[in-house]
Order: C-alpha cells, then sequence, then structure tokens
C-alpha cells in the first residue's frame, strides 16, 4: 500500500525561497511571535492560523488570491468567517495575487502584490504558505511498479486499487479529502480489501470536515451547488444559532444549514458555523450513514441548555413543513369533529 501523505504545496513565486517562508509543518517550531505575519492562501489552514496569530498579537494580512475565503465551504459560512477574522485583528486582501518577494535591508520580507491591478508592497517578519496540500509520490518508483499517478496523487479505483492490482493507496496521496480521519477511514477499506476478499468502497464514506476558526464551519454531505449539479430536487432549512438559549447565552454566532430531498425527511448534506461544530457535526453524519432522517433528530431529546438543541430545531422545522394548507384543513375539522 502507498500511504505516503502530502505536503504543503509551495506556489512559484520569484524571491519566496530566499527570502524564506514557513508552512504548516513548520510554523511551530517558531519560538517568538513574528510581530507582523503575512499568510499566503485563504483556506482552512490560512485561516485557522491567521486568526490565531492575531489573536496571539500579531499584524497579520491575510492574502486572498480571488477564489474566495474557504472557497470549499457555503457562501454564508464563510461570510461570518471573514466577520469573525476581521474582528480579531485580520487585515484581509482580496483578489490579491502576489508577485515577487524581497528581503529588505533589516531582514523583513518585502511582498510585491497585484490587487486587480494595482501594485502595492506587504511588509512582514514572517511568511506563512498555506495554498493547498500536494502528494508525496516523487522518488518511489512508481513508474517501475506500473502505477500511475498524476498531479492530484496516485490514481485509484473505487476499492482503493492502483493501475497495478496488486497495490493499493490511501490517505492523502490518492484522495481529494486530505484529512486525517479520511486517511484513518480508506486505510480501513484497504485493510478490508487487500486482506479480507472485500468490496469496499471510498465512495459510500460520508465525509465530514472542520475548519478550526472560531467559531468552527463544519460541513458533511452536498453543497447546495453540488446538489444543483446533480440534479436534485431539494429544500434548504435555516437556522440561526441565536435561536438557541445556550448560544444567546453565551453570546455565540453562528448558523445551520441542511440540505433535505424534497418530499422526504432524507438529509443531504448540511453546514454548520458554531464555536463546537466539529464536535456537533457528527450527529449529522451519524444521521447520513444510518439513513435516519430529521424525522429522528426531531425525535431525539438534547439536553437543556446546549447548542446541540439547533438540530432537533432543524427536526421540528421540518415537521412544521408538513403543515399544508390542506393538512391544516383536515386537522381542523378532525378537531372540531373531535369536539
Amino acid at each position: 500500500m502507498v500511504a505516503t501523505g502530502a505536503r504543503a504545496a509551495v506556489p512559484a513565486i520569484p524571491g519566496l525561497a530566499e527570502a524564506g517562508y514557513l508552512t504548516n509543518e513548520t510554523i511551530f517550531t517558531l519560538t517568538e511571535r513574528p510581530a507582523r505575519l503575512a499568510v499566503i492562501g485563504a483556506g482552512p489552514i490560512g485561516c485557522e492560523l491567521a486568526q490565531a496569530f492575531a489573536l496571539l498579537g500579531s499584524h497579520v494580512v491575510l492574502l486572498e488570491n480571488g477564489r474566495g475565503v474557504l472557497p470549499r465551504e457555503d457562501p454564508e459560512a464563510a461570510a461570518l468567517v471573514v466577520r469573525a477574522l476581521e474582528r480579531d485583528g485580520v487585515e484581509l486582501r482580496c483578489a490579491t495575487e502576489v508577485k515577487e518577494v524581497r528581503r529588505g535591508p533589516g531582514g523583513e520580507k518585502r511582498l510585491v502584490v497585484d490587487c486587480r491591478g494595482a501594485a502595492s508592497e506587504v511588509v512582514a517578519d514572517a511568511i506563512l504558505v498555506a495554498t493547498g496540500r500536494a502528494p508525496n509520490v516523487d522518488g518511489l518508483g512508481l513508474e517501475a511498479a506500473g502505477v500511475s499517478y498524476g498531479r492530484s496523487g496516485v490514481e485509484v479505483d473505487d476499492q482503493l486499487r492502483t493501475s497495478n492490482p496488486r497495490i493499493f493507496a490511501a490517505g492523502d496521496v490518492s484522495s481529494r479529502y486530505k484529512f486525517t480521519h479520511t486517511a484513518d477511514a480508506l486505510a480501513r477499506i484497504v485493510i478490508k480489501n487487500a486482506l479480507f476478499f472485500g468490496r469496499a468502497q471510498a465512495s459510500a464514506l460520508v465525509v465530514p470536515w472542520c475548519t478550526y476558526t472560531t467559531p468552527e464551519v463544519a460541513h458533511v454531505g452536498l453543497t447546495e451547488a453540488e446538489a444543483r449539479d446533480r440534479g436534485l430536487a431539494f429544500e434548504t432549512l435555516r437556522l440561526e444559532l441565536g435561536e438557541v438559549d445556550r448560544a444567546r447565552l453565551d453570546g455565540a454566532e453562528g448558523l445551520l444549514k441542511i440540505l433535505v430531498r424534497k418530499g422526504t425527511d432524507r438529509i443531504l448534506g448540511a453546514t454548520l458555523v458554531a464555536p463546537d461544530a466539529g464536535d456537533m457535526i457528527s450527529e449529522i453524519t451519524l444521521a447520513i450513514t444510518s439513513g435516519a432522517g430529521l424525522r429522528t433528530l426531531a425525535e431525539t431529546i438534547h439536553p437543556y441548555p446546549t447548542p446541540a438543541e439547533i438540530l432537533k430545531r432543524a427536526g421540528d422545522a421540518w415537521n412544521r413543513g408538513r403543515l399544508t394548507p390542506r393538512v391544516k384543513r383536515l386537522f381542523e375539522t378532525l378537531l372540531a369533529w373531535r369536539r
């Protein structure tokens, strides 16, 4: 099995290597807080560490390349994170491309940037590169073993076999979901299929993820855009976290959006913005995996007061949506007869 993981992808910016930079793998070796930190990339790692260093007291400039902040997330959820970043002192520069990095006379790093045709300079004491992950495929002799690979990593089928049927691959080296918990799940599939004649499929996995900003953003299943692309008929239930008493008491901001297949209670996907969204999303992941729907969430007792009550409220909202004018008239007739 090929399980060599991935490394931080570093863009080919002139002068970057000479000036020096940090990645998510090396930034934790710092022994002093940089007074000024420039973060290249506004994905999960960029947002998490930009906010963390701002809260530690660094002046942080977050450079977003035009794809948007947290581009894989629901736009409304990403907007809440942007508001939180700016609240905590992160200077966000959108649609900004780093053209060159130079060393200043005092050892500072000067990033020459372009924002919609306007050139400017960002001065920093340290640079964090957070522009994605690159699979570790070089130097493995994959060609000699007849294993096909490309820029996205080792190519595998749904049972995680490579082009050489006696070799499997799992984890960041072959998956578009570059998360530790996904690598663990894929490794279990390889064990089943390679050693126990299994037929487990990676496409059957329900993969949640979380961005650990404050508040956290967690997601599982389909987004609205993905559901539309698949031609699915769905409806979206949207609830403000502030509707829950515990969140109101804590002053927590957030939201829950659940996609439901139209005419059923089947959950297609969910996005949650909350202080503990990474923990709370597991309940929805379990519901999708087991086939339980919003009806089950509504019938599940949640401790009061907890933020997780918002999940039960989503089930209640779905139940209320079933009370169509026709159903309402039928109930009125029935209750009037019983009186």
